[in-house]
């Protein structure tokens, strides 16, 4: 016998099951630094990565379920690459990109059949001068919101939100930023970090940090 389910119950419902599964991933932050945008986040792993480079000057940035954002991510680099390739590279934007997320992400979460996405996601597009900076964070419900300056996402949020918010500072050196953003991590988590490098003159911009020179950053190599 089929039940009936209130709209309004049903959306809560799929909201707290979202949250769930988001609330049990470790955070990422990312924020702007004086030479571009760093993406750092809690990560035990070398080979699963939470950040990756989408395009010339878009980095991507997930929690949550790796399977999941796994795909999203790889949807987004076919999206870019077909959209770059059809008319011009320039064409290519973080907002764009972040627009198509938000749209799969709600279309999926207000079906009522489908499972809703159990993941939140940010997209930075690095700009020429700083002020062109834009971080995009988008929630499992397709939520939107621009970020200036920095954002967190992950089962920490809100906490590492509020000591960024005293702490964040937008032309930091890439060191200082890097010790902001993790000053909240737990002790003895791997780190993950990346950086959209605003000095390359290359046109791809988006750069990992090894151990190296993360260990250099730290003041210990």
């Amino acid at each position: 016998m089929p039940f009936y389910v209130a709209p309004e119950q049903q959306m809560k419902d799929r909201a707290e099951f979202a949250r769930k599964g988001i609330a049990r991933g470790r955070s990422v932050v990312v924020l702007q630094y004086r030479d571009g945008i760093a993406f750092v986040a809690e990560n035990p792993s070398r080979t699963l990565h939470k950040v990756s480079e989408i395009y010339d000057r878009i980095g991507f940035a997930a929690v949550g379920r790796y399977n999941e954002f796994e795909n999203l991510r790889i949807a987004g680099i076919q999206y870019a690459d077909l959209r770059g390739y059809s008319y011009d590279r320039r064409d290519v934007t973080g907002r764009g990109l972040a627009n198509q997320y938000a749209q799969q992400l709600g279309t999926t979460f207000s079906s009522g059949v489908d499972k809703p996405f159990e993941v939140e996601l940010i997209v930075a597009e690095l700009g020429y001068q700083a002020s062109g900076d834009q971080i995009f964070r988008i929630g499992f419900d397709g939520t939107i919101s621009d970020e200036p300056g920095y954002t967190v996402i992950g089962g920490a949020a809100e906490t590492l939100r509020t000591a960024l918010a005293r702490n964040f500072v937008a032309d930091a050196e890439l060191a200082d930023a890097v010790e902001i953003a993790s000053a909240g991590f737990s002790d003895g988590t791997g780190l993950e970090v990346a950086v959209l490098d605003r000095t390359r003159t290359r046109p791809r911009t988006f750069r990992r940090l090894g151990n190296a020179e993360l260990d250099r950053l730290k003041g210990r190599g």
